[in-house]
């Protein structure tokens, strides 16, 4: 029979067999776990392997090779007219405009002649023709008395302003010499928000360089004008950009910079181009005429608001009112007067303002033209020919 001692004993040395199982159980786990730790280890020292699409990321690099020769960095020397030194004296007394004359200097106190003001301009631009004709900003050549474009392979042009559009801050120009240059075509489609683009230009006189980024967003109207339609892309764009090509996947210039939002004169991530539908219009005009000729109904617009539909009886806020209509202008002659409201051109509904002052601006001077206007609680159609619109 088990003693009571004896059972005590067996019950301990089972205690310590479990015990002792335990332990190395706790072994055998923190072996494990280092090994797993040591394979991690591995794992993480080992590259990442990926296979198919996954292993592709996006690449401009045969796009650049495509469009890069074609696009140039224009430098301009500039001139402008100086204040006038000296001090004007035929609105003095005789015996003050005598004193000022003893005391006034070598020059005797007259009036001297204006020295002009002589400074350097650079931006960017690209060729749109085989023959030299390149696109640019307006605000890039603007004052130039002399122009070089210098190309990718590091070669410079001398070139000529053939014409300027400060309207839409468009500028064409035109190597002086002949030969056979790289060029790119304008896109005839729409850029979408979203779509992938490519910028090229002359950052900081940097040359060469190249950006990317999306569409953001399509028709800003940044205050610059009366035909603002930008499209907003987010590709860096900095000071010296202005005037080169945003190029869609397809190397078709879908706009032309020329502003960018920057509280600090840097890039922020938001720029605008001028669509390429504006700058085909401008440089085709500008290469036949030297100048843009635009139409003109003559009449000062303004939107149209909720308040404002109600009071008229207008179903939507849409079209434009006018504000008033000037006696001599186009819409006057034909009986369009204060206080209508422009539904429509051409059978076109026009969405505000803007949207009118645009269209109205593609038709060339003397075009056939009908307007719809809202009056009185009816709508009625205007047919009369467009005129031009007159100079800045």
């Amino acid at each position: 029979m088990t003693t009571q001692n004896e059972n005590r004993k067996s019950i301990l040395k089972r205690g310590a067999l479990l015990a002792g199982t335990a332990i190395l159980g706790i072994g055998l786990a923190a072996g494990i776990a280092d090994s797993a730790l040591m394979q991690n280890h591995n794992a993480v020292a080992q590259p990442i392997q990926l296979s198919g699409t996954q292993a592709t990321l996006p690449s401009f690099a045969d796009l650049v090779d495509k469009v890069k020769p074609a696009v140039v960095s224009v430098r301009v020397k500039t001139q402008t007219a100086a204040a006038k030194d000296g001090q004007n004296l035929d609105d003095l007394p005789p015996e003050l405009r005598r004193f000022f004359r003893d005391f006034g200097g070598e020059d005797g106190g007259r009036q001297s002649k204006p020295k002009p003001q002589v400074g350097m301009a650079q931006g960017s631009g690209f060729f749109v023709s085989q023959d030299g004709y390149v696109v640019t900003n307006n605000h890039v050549v603007e004052n130039a008395v002399e122009v070089q474009l210098v190309t990718d392979a590091g070669k410079t042009l001398d070139a000529k302003v053939v014409g300027t559009d400060p309207r839409t801050d468009l500028a064409l120009l035109k190597v002086k010499d002949a030969g056979d240059f790289p060029f790119v075509q304008l896109a005839d489609g729409k850029a979408r928000i979203g779509d992938w683009v490519l910028a090229i230009g002359n950052p900081f006189g940097l040359g060469g360089t190249v950006t990317a980024g999306i569409v953001s967003a399509q028709g800003r109207d940044i205050g610059s004008g009366p035909y603002d339609d930008f499209i907003q892309i987010d590709a860096p764009i900095n000071r010296g950009n202005s005037g080169g090509p945003t190029f869609n996947q397809k190397g078709e210039v879908v706009g032309v910079n020329t502003a960018i939002f920057s509280p600090s004169g840097g890039n922020v991530g938001i720029a605008f181009a001028i669509p390429a539908s504006t700058v085909r219009q401008v440089v085709d005009s500008l290469k036949k005429d030297g100048t843009v000729a635009r139409g003109f109904i003559g009449v000062q617009i303004q939107p149209v608001t909720t308040e404002m539909a109600d009071a008229i009886g207008l179903k939507e806020a849409k079209g434009a009112l006018v504000a008033e209509a000037q006696g001599n202008g186009p819409a006057a002659k034909a009986g369009i007067r204060r206080g209508d409201t422009i539904t429509a051109v051409n059978g076109e509904a026009i969405k505000d303002a803007r949207e009118l002052s645009r269209k109205i601006a593609t038709f060339a001077p003397g075009t056939k033209t009908t307007i719809t206007v809202f009056r009185e609680g009816k709508s009625r159609d205007v047919t009369f020919e467009i005129g031009r619109q007159p100079a800045a």
